[in-house]
């Protein structure tokens, strides 16, 4: 199978093979700008920013990510609007798209995920995967140790509590402790 169609299987939510060589090489340059990301020194902001504008799909004015990042395409499918910060060890298993809006604040050791596995154990045996994109809307604030599953779309004005499983779509305007999550 070509390199584009399995592109297209990755973004489009079908279940598709991750570990074709193509993809593993192009996924493996998108970890080398995050690898040199992470490695940067506190006294380095500029380079930060340079580097964050290129690992990312987008990355608006003041936009800021406290090192170390994780991510398992080097932030490559990320959309991230303007003034958004996420504290330390953001985990982002970005196979597919992930969308946040402006303003928003994510705390320390959040994890948004876009990667799905199938119930069948014959293809989780074989490893194939499905994506689901994320949207997390505009001046939305995630609290540490958040987990936003794939699939799921968070609404501006939003408070996610700390430790929260968010494993469903929330609406606007939703503030609770607890997040109102799992």
């Amino acid at each position: 199978m070509s390199l584009e169609k399995i592109k297209d299987q990755m973004h489009s939510g079908q279940i598709y093979f991750p570990n074709d060589e193509g993809l593993i090489s192009e996924q493996k340059q998108c970890m080398e700008k995050m690898y040199d990301y992470n490695e940067t020194r506190p006294s380095e902001g500029e380079r930060r920013k340079a580097l964050l504008q290129e690992m990312m799909a987008e990355a608006g004015e003041g936009c800021y990510i406290e090192p170390p990042l994780r991510a398992n395409w080097g932030g490559h499918h990320v959309h991230l609007g303007k003034g958004v910060y996420a504290n330390f060890n953001l985990t982002l298993v970005n196979d597919t798209h992930i969308y946040v809006g402006d303003y928003t604040m994510i705390g320390p050791n959040v994890t948004i995920a876009t990667a799905g596995h199938p119930i069948l154990p014959e293809l989780r045996e074989k490893a194939y995967q499905y994506n689901a994109p994320v949207h997390i809307g505009r001046n939305c604030w995630l609290g540490a140790g958040v987990v936003v599953l794939p699939g799921v779309t968070i609404g501006d004005n939003t408070v996610i509590g700390a430790g929260s499983v968010v494993t469903k779509d929330i609406p606007e305007e939703f503030l609770s402790e607890d997040g109102g999550c799992e």
